[in-house]
């Protein structure tokens, strides 16, 4: 080969090596487009900062603690309360409305009756008691206001031929300024009749167990329908006893009943259903279970109706 032909061979072989070059070797790089791409990714991550930073900000102020997830635990979310949180207040009591005291056991109240209708019953007879005094009739010892006295029974009353139409009892006492003992009796709706005694009728030489003088009213019907009183009915006896007496016992129509003893009353209740002719029969006794008191061997006391 000629040295012509040899410097033609060189620089057809150095312009395919150039051209073979190009062909492998990568694309510039546009810069341009990228620093765009990478500005845009920026300001995308930024905003996206800004809302969780917006979305923590709106959650109240309080810290969450997420539980460490240990083995055996649950994740748990508590929060704490800040201190400008207000506080709901407590509720105060409403106060006592004024009335009378309620007796020491709910048996007290039979028949349904609550005591609030016992004490409206109460508010009732006394008032018919003024308004009778204002108006000329015989006139009352001072019986004082509804909330001086504690209720002690309330059940319902049977009509009879002196009486007729059912209703309901309440016998109420108090103990200041003056002992007294009243027994209401309200019809509907309005009272119908009282009686009251003042002082609770011990002497010295009284019982340990002393019957009311009128209990007799919450026990009996109408002696004009002896022998045919309307059964079943409700029926109530009450007394005083002095502080020896720790129990008694009333049994009436051959059914017995243990009384409950009431600040120095002695209350029983039950349900009539025979006619009968002896009054309830009584006893009490002692702190160690002696019988103190028979109404049986009670001189002073009333056994036949």
């Amino acid at each position: 080969m000629s040295e012509e032909e040899e410097r033609d061979f060189e620089e057809q072989l150095r312009e395919l090596l150039s051209e073979d070059a190009y062909t492998i070797r990568p694309s510039p790089v546009p810069y341009p487009q990228i620093r765009r791409q990478g500005v845009v990714e920026r300001r995308r991550r930024v905003a996206v900062a800004g809302a969780v930073l917006v979305t923590l900000a709106a959650v109240p102020v309080g810290a969450f603690a997420v539980g460490g997830g240990g083995t055996g635990t649950a994740d748990t979310a508590t929060t704490t309360p800040t201190a400008s949180t207000s506080a709901k207040p407590t509720p105060t009591p409403s106060p006592t409305p004024s009335g009378p005291a309620g007796p020491a056991t709910a048996g007290q109240l039979r028949d349904g009756i609550t005591l609030a209708q016992a004490a409206d019953g109460l508010d009732k007879c006394l008032a018919w008691d003024r308004d009778r005094v204002t108006h000329g009739g015989i006139a009352s010892t001072d019986l004082g206001k509804a909330d001086e006295y504690r209720i002690i029974l309330a059940l319902n009353s049977t009509g009879d031929s002196n009486s007729p139409g059912d209703g309901m009892f309440v016998v109420a006492v108090k103990e200041k300024p003056k002992e007294t003992r009243l027994i209401c009796n309200i019809k509907d709706g309005e009272a119908s009749g009282l009686n009251t005694s003042v002082g609770n009728g011990r002497q010295q030489d009284s019982p340990p167990v002393l019957a009311d003088i009128n209990g007799n009213k919450l026990y009996q019907q109408s002696f004009m329908d002896k022998g045919n009183w309307k059964l079943p009915f409700s029926w109530g006896f009450i007394g005083t006893v002095d502080p020896s007496v720790a129990k008694v016992t009333v049994s009436y129509g051959g059914v017995g009943t243990e009384a409950v003893l009431d600040h120095g009353w002695f209350v029983a209740s039950g349900t009539l259903t025979e006619q009968v002719t002896r009054n309830p029969h009584i006893k009490g006794y002692d702190q160690g279970g002696k019988l103190i008191y028979d109404s049986d061997e009670d001189t002073t006391y009333q056994q036949v109706q």
